[in-house]
């Protein structure tokens, strides 16, 4: 199929950008890598009157460690450029690792990550990886800029917390504390695919080798991409043995509300929720020591 009719804008300045989405309203959408909106659009699920192309935005394509140590990754970035930086894989591990299994690496080559999370499928893997990294989404608008934590960002199914004037500007990453290992775990029926269930997890240790600190979230778990913090806060304090992990990983599974799928039914979408949660969280252990 091919997409409704539509006008095409390729402003070269946020504000130019923002004044058309200003001038537009609701028939307008932003387009970055395209790769969830352009699909849409052919199967005419997404009917844009208007695309605003933010690829010649100046400033949305770079990639910069602040003086904090956080990652700020511009709407534009693309996955390989991210997925190509020692950096990145040095000092944000779980990024590298979950962005391995996004689609293919034709996709990865032109997908963005701000348009990713923009569209807020919860089957994808970056929403959770958000999730459990802490990261903040830079919104903008014509009258300024706010930051929304990544829990608040997802509402529902290609749902965000983004106001029909604003847009995904940046995501802001923090840095890992010392003695904190993380872990991506997926299970899809072909490489590439969409992810029957997929679990990124966070520990850090304390001096004393206990865990001080621990996040849980999953993808293809619920009608948005779902955190466990019950799970999760039952491992503060515990010295992460294997009973540890194995009864977190049991909570975990109350928490989510698979809702099933052509590939999976949603009780098996449970049943690997806990068997990934229990993998993940024990890797994550093994790298916090």
């Amino acid at each position: 199929m091919k997409p409704a009719p539509f006008d095409w804008h390729a402003p070269e300045t946020v504000d130019a950008a923002l004044a058309l989405k200003a001038a537009h309203g609701e028939a307008a959408r932003f387009l970055a890598g395209g790769q969830s909106l352009v699909p849409a659009m052919n199967f005419r699920v997404a009917q844009p009157g208007v695309l605003i192309d933010l690829n010649r935005v100046a400033g949305l394509d770079s990639l910069d460690w602040l003086a904090d140590g956080s990652l700020r990754v511009g709407a534009t970035v693309r996955y390989r450029m991210i997925e190509r930086d020692a950096a990145v894989a040095r000092r944000l591990p779980l990024l590298a690792e979950a962005l391995a299994e996004v689609a293919h690496p034709q996709i990865r080559t032109r997908g963005t990550l701000g348009g990713n999370l923009s569209h807020a499928d919860p089957a994808s893997e970056m929403p959770a990886v958000m999730l459990a990294l802490g990261a903040r989404m830079e919104l903008r608008r014509a009258s300024g800029m706010r930051e929304v934590a990544a829990r608040d960002f997802f509402l529902g199914p290609l749902t965000t917390a983004l106001a029909e004037d604003e847009m995904l500007a940046a995501i802001i990453i923090p840095p890992l504390p010392p003695d904190t290992g993380t872990a991506f775990l997926e299970v899809a029926r072909r490489r590439g695919d969409y992810a029957m269930m997929g679990v990124a997890a966070l520990l850090r240790r304390d001096g004393a080798g206990r865990c001080a600190e621990a996040r849980l979230a999953f993808c293809s778990a619920g009608p948005t991409p779902m955190a466990a913090p019950v799970a999760a806060a039952s491992l503060v304090g515990t010295a992460l043995t294997g009973a540890d992990i194995a009864a977190a990983a049991e909570a975990a599974k109350a928490e989510i509300e698979p809702m099933g799928s052509v590939q999976a039914s949603p009780a098996y979408q449970r049943h690997l929720a806990g068997v990934l949660a229990a993998r993940a969280l024990t890797l994550a252990a093994e790298r916090a020591a």
